[in-house]
Parts: C-alpha cells; structure tokens; sequence
C-alpha cells in the first residue's frame, strides 16, 4: 500500500503490474529524453547572437522535426498496444470471484463454491484494531490464494463504481446492468489495498477492497470453514 513520502509506484504483487511498471519507467525515460533536448535548444536560442536575414524555408530540417517525434511515438506506442492486450488476456482462471458495487460497500461471490457470498464494509474508526489503516480495512477482507490465475466479473446495482487494487494493476468499472471481466495473479502472499476510483456519491470515500493472498492450502481450509 502506498504510504508517507513514497513518491513511487506500489511494489508489484502480480506480473501484469510489473509490466506497467517497466513501462511507466520507459516512457518517463522518453520524457525526459525530449525535455533535455528542447531545454538544451531553447537555452542556444537565447544565448545566441545567430541571424538569417534571407532563411525563407528549410525542407530539410522539417523533415527532420517530423520524422523523429513519429519514430519517438512508435517507441511509445508498441510496448503500450503490447500492454493492453496483455491487460485483457483471460487464461485459464482457476477461481472466478465477482464483484458488485453498492452505495457504498462491495459484496462478494465466489462461483465455484456453494454458498460463500459475503458483503464487505470499512471498518469504522472506534473499531479499528491499533494496527489497522484507517479508510482502509474492512469487516469481511476478500481471501484469495496466491500463484493462481483469479477472474473477476464486477458490476453494480446503483450507480457507476470502479473496482481498483493498484499494486496488482488491477482498475475495472462496475456499471449497472453490464458484466465486465479482467483477471490477475498475486505471486506472494500479503494483504493488499484498493479503492472505489469512480466517484459515486457522498460516501465514494467510504468503500475499500481489501484482499489477502494466502497459500492455496490455507485458502482450501477458509472455504470449508465458510461452507460449515
């Protein structure tokens, strides 16, 4: 989760954020390469005495200022159409989970295992364990194992809803009347946070998602104690 003074992205818990990490540091180094550049011209222009009376056209060097930002676009624009269909690749899921979005909490479902639905409110403050986040934590966590291909279908009953959990690069609305689906891989355990990142009225602030990655064993022995 993010915390004070952290100016970076979240570490990754899933490859899919990984690759949005690699790519955010690819594009910030592209950036950076074109501010140096126009700063270094714009710096000469000013400090020089140059003077071209008679300069009425150079064919040649708009070329030049065309041809290269095209090619800089084209260094952009692979790895991110590369990105995006990685985004939506659904392989094989081996649990599916679904998601509603309600003014203003989330309930849960999980498809292939009779009867385990929950709902899922944040934990108000005078209930707070000492070492629990405020704004964060809620009653009913969502419990999922770690190293397996996790589908999600999300949607709502209300209003607009966004489904977000940044260090799994995971951000899917939930619209009334419409199913969407993405999915994910945890590659360690922990607890991992998220947020409602579609404004949906006065309590928007108010719905986290928490979910703990745990072995597959253990996720196994969560699911009997729900059943009973």
């Amino acid at each position: 989760m993010a915390t004070w003074s952290n100016l970076n992205l979240q570490d990754s818990a899933s490859p899919l954020m990984e690759q949005l990490a690699f790519f955010h540091d690819h594009t910030l180094l592209i950036i950076i390469m074109i501010t140096m550049l126009v700063g270094y011209l714009m710096a000469t222009l000013f400090s020089n005495k140059f003077t071209n009376r008679l300069l009425l056209e150079g064919q040649t060097i708009e070329i030049i200022w065309t041809i290269l930002p095209a090619i800089t676009l084209v260094f952009i624009a692979l790895p991110s159409l590369r990105l995006l269909y990685l985004l939506d690749e659904i392989s094989d899921p081996s649990i599916t989970m679904k998601s509603i979005g309600h003014q203003w909490y989330w309930s849960y479902e999980y498809s292939d295992f009779f009867n385990v639905e929950f709902d899922s409110y944040m934990t108000p403050y005078h209930e707070m364990p000492k070492n629990g986040f405020r704004l964060l934590d809620v009653d009913n966590r969502i419990v999922l194992p770690m190293l397996s291909q996790i589908r999600i279908l999300v949607t709502a009953t209300d209003v607009l809803h966004s489904w977000t959990v940044p260090s799994l690069g995971v951000k899917i609305d939930a619209t009334p009347g419409r199913l969407n689906q993405t999915s994910f891989f945890m590659n360690r355990p922990g607890l991992f946070y998220g947020q409602c990142s579609e404004i949906c009225g006065a309590n928007h602030s108010f719905m986290p998602i928490t979910i703990e990655s745990i072995p597959s064993n253990m996720f196994i022995n969560w699911i009997k104690n729900m059943n009973n």
